[in-house]
Order: structure tokens, then C-alpha cells, then sequence
């Protein structure tokens, strides 16, 4: 057998080496994003099938990117840092609205999220109005049933001052401590959490009669669009077993987001959180749940929880809203 000259040998190696290394280079790469909420490691090992399910359909390489709270997450969302994000219903709004990114999937989960203000037992507070003055602690801006919900149904009140802790947990630590005189959060979280902060017993002061539509799995529009097609049609075929961990609905109806959209941008009216501005007003003392529309403006004259048709949007009739735009469904095979 006639052997290679060695000059050759080394160039044939050197060739391949190049040609390997190319083709790893040339895998697309994606960031999935989704809210941790202080469980970092829980979420990875939830998502740990579906990362290696999308990267051997998708041929590409997956990072699973979970984040604390709703509050850095707007801040990947307003980057476009996500390729694929898995996002509760206030970030939903968020992404689709203000950042174009297209719905593909509702997450499965709590089909009647309700929004809930709490009180301690024994505090004198039965009414909404009787929160006038008093601290409200809510969840960071993104959060729909912690932080748009309640500022909504607050509207035209004026507040002591308004605490923002991480995690819903820690809004119940705050209401128990006495740092906050009321706490929002959902009605799930609150009997999730009421049993894990002994310092204090709680009530419901006031439940939200709209229920919450499901979070959404969302594509960024940087995504090309024969890609974005590859993504949803690799997500309608999944397994179920992926499906069922990663919390998934494949081939299930994006949810009608129209009245979350309209609390949505009310609150954005009065606090546009993803700006500076808006950052600010939401440490002011005290802090003004309506608009003020020039800076000469003394409060309202009658500060009302029900809001006159020119104010406010009547929450039964939502508002028009941009429009959302929802991939056409690609004809898939059975998943196996």
C-alpha cells in the first residue's frame, strides 16, 4: 500500500480540522428566556429536556437563559437578547406590544390566574378606598396579577409610597413585617406562599374578578422567518412527555390578550416602566395612581376606584390594541 508523503498527510488533517470546526461554527445558536423567580435550578432541570429536544431537531445550540424577576427580564426582551421566550401574561403583553414578538404556544398552567390584594388579619382595612395613603407592595414591572392588575384597580388613588420586592414570597414578608400595609399577587401564589412566612396571618381584602389568560411561548422577530417556522413546527410535533415538563400546549390556540393589553398600557400611562421616567415615579412619596397630564395639575378633584368612561376604559370593553400578529400554523406530521 503506497503511502501519503508526509507534507500531505498534514494538510489532508489540517483540511478536515477546518472543515469541522466550520460546520460547528455554522450552528445556529438561540437563547431561550423565561423568569425564574428565585428557582434557578428547578428551571433548568425542567427545561432541561426541551433544550436538548430543540437543539437535535433544530440542529442548532440552545442556552437556557432563566432570570430572577419580570424586571430584568424586560431588560432582555427590550435587547432582544431571547430568541425563544416562555413568558407569564404581564412579559406576554410586554414582548408582543413593545417589542413585535410573535406568539406561538400558550404555557399550560392555571387556566383562572386571579389577582389578589392582602392584608394581615387584624388590619382595620376593608375597602379599597380605605388604601388611600397606605404602602402597596407590588411585583416588579411585567408582572400582570403583582403589578398592572393592581395599580389598574387602584386607579385614582394616591399612595404613601410603593415597595417592590423581588419575588412574590417576599411581597408577603413585606405585609408581614409591616413594611407594606398590602401586598399583590395571585390568588395562587398567595396560598402557595401564606404558609411559608409565619410572621403574620393574612386575608384577601379584594380578588379581581377578570381572570388572567395563560403565559405565551414567543419568537423574536430577529429570528428569520423560515426559521420561525422550523421553531413552531418542532414545537406543534412535540413529544408529550416534553411538552407536559416544559409546560407547553403544542398546537394550542394562542389565548385573546385584548383586555390585558388595555390594563396593560393604562398602567404605562401612569408609570411607563421600561423608561427612566417612569422608574422614578414609581419611587416618588407620595405616589399618584392616575395621570397627571401637565405638571401644573393639582390631583384630581374626586379621586374615584370607578373611573368615568373619558379616563378609563370600562374593563368589560376592552380597549382597541395593536394587533398581534400569530404565525400562520405550519401542516405538521403526528408527533411520535
Amino acid at each position: 500500500m503506497q503511502r501519503l508523503p508526509r507534507r500531505l498527510f498534514l494538510a489532508s488533517l489540517f483540511l478536515a480540522a477546518c472543515c469541522t470546526q466550520s460546520r460547528s461554527f455554522s450552528r445556529q445558536q438561540f437563547v431561550l428566556g423565561t423568569v425564574s423567580y428565585g428557582f434557578r435550578e428547578e428551571m433548568i432541570a425542567q427545561y432541561e429536556r426541551l433544550t436538548r429536544y430543540l437543539e437535535e431537531k433544530l440542529q442548532a445550540v440552545v442556552q437556557l437563559e432563566p432570570v430572577y424577576n419580570e424586571r430584568k427580564a424586560l431588560e432582555r426582551l427590550k435587547s432582544q437578547a431571547w430568541s425563544i421566550v416562555f413568558a407569564p401574561p404581564g412579559l406576554a403583553v410586554i414582548a408582543m406590544t413593545k417589542h413585535q414578538y410573535l406568539p406561538v404556544a400558550p404555557i399550560a398552567g392555571v387556566n383562572s390566574l386571579l389577582s389578589v390584594l392582602v392584608v394581615q388579619k387584624n388590619s382595620p382595612y376593608q375597602t379599597l378606598e380605605s388604601l388611600a395613603g397606605k404602602t402597596l407592595a407590588i411585583g416588579q414591572p411585567g408582572s400582570a396579577v403583582g403589578y398592572y392588575f393592581p395599580i389598574f384597580n387602584l386607579y385614582g388613588l394616591t399612595l404613601a409610597s410603593l415597595a417592590i420586592p423581588g419575588t412574590p414570597k417576599a411581597i408577603l414578608e413585606a405585609v408581614a413585617q409591616g413594611k407594606a400595609d398590602v401586598g399583590a399577587l395571585s390568588l395562587e401564589e398567595f396560598n402557595t406562599y401564606k404558609t411559608q412566612v409565619k410572621q403574620a396571618e393574612f386575608r384577601i381584602l379584594f380578588t379581581d374578578v377578570h381572570t388572567v389568560p395563560p403565559g405565551l411561548v414567543l419568537i423574536s422577530p430577529n429570528v428569520e422567518l423560515t426559521v420561525q417556522e422550523s421553531i413552531q413546527k418542532v414545537l406543534n410535533d412535540m413529544p408529550s412527555v416534553v411538552a407536559q415538563e416544559a409546560g407547553i400546549v403544542p398546537n394550542g390556540t394562542v389565548p385573546d390578550y385584548k383586555y390585558m393589553i388595555s390594563v396593560v398600557e393604562r398602567v404605562h400611562a401612569i408609570f411607563p416602566a421600561e423608561t427612566q421616567e417612569g422608574a422614578v415615579l414609581l419611587t416618588q412619596k407620595p405616589v399618584r395612581l392616575f395621570r397627571r397630564e401637565s405638571p401644573d395639575l393639582a390631583t384630581p378633584a374626586t379621586p374615584s376606584l370607578t373611573p368615568s368612561p373619558t379616563s378609563l376604559p370600562d374593563p368589560r370593553t376592552p380597549t382597541d390594541s395593536p394587533a398581534i400578529k400569530t404565525p400562520t400554523p405550519t401542516s405538521s406530521p403526528t408527533s411520535n
